[in-house]
């Protein structure tokens, strides 16, 4: 079982970048396949990105294809998400996640969640 904390998040212009990070207090996170999801004002929570065990397999959304990069340090029990070119769309709350299940663009697959860290683009 993991214990994730997210940093990084921010209130930014339309262009720039963040990183956020996500680290596992509990040492395990080499164990879990991982990914970012992210819930705006009123919507659903919305895939954004995942990456295995290793870092060699990586997913995006289509929204953020080109734009975002998700990578992993399992010796610093890290997980990272570099978002560049932010657009004001890209404001929400981003969560680090740990998925159990098969299918890495379904938030139900997802079974272990940090707090989240809020991430506003103004225009």
């Amino acid at each position: 079982q993991v214990q994730l904390v997210e940093s990084g998040g921010g209130l930014v212009q339309a262009g720039d970048s963040l990183r956020l990070a996500c680290a596992d207090s509990r040492g395990t996170l080499s164990n879990h396949r991982m990914g970012w999801i992210r819930q705006a004002p009123g919507k659903e929570r919305e895939f954004v990105a995942a990456i295995s065990y290793t870092g060699i397999n990586t997913y995006y959304a289509d929204s953020v294809k080109g734009r975002f990069t998700i990578s992993r340090d399992n010796a610093k029990n890290t997980v990272y998400l570099q978002m560049d070119s932010l657009k004001p769309e890209d404001t929400a709350v981003y969560y680090c996640a740990a998925r159990t299940g098969n299918n890495y663009y379904t938030p139900r697959a997802y079974d272990y969640w940090g707090q989240g860290t809020q991430v506003t683009v103004s225009s």
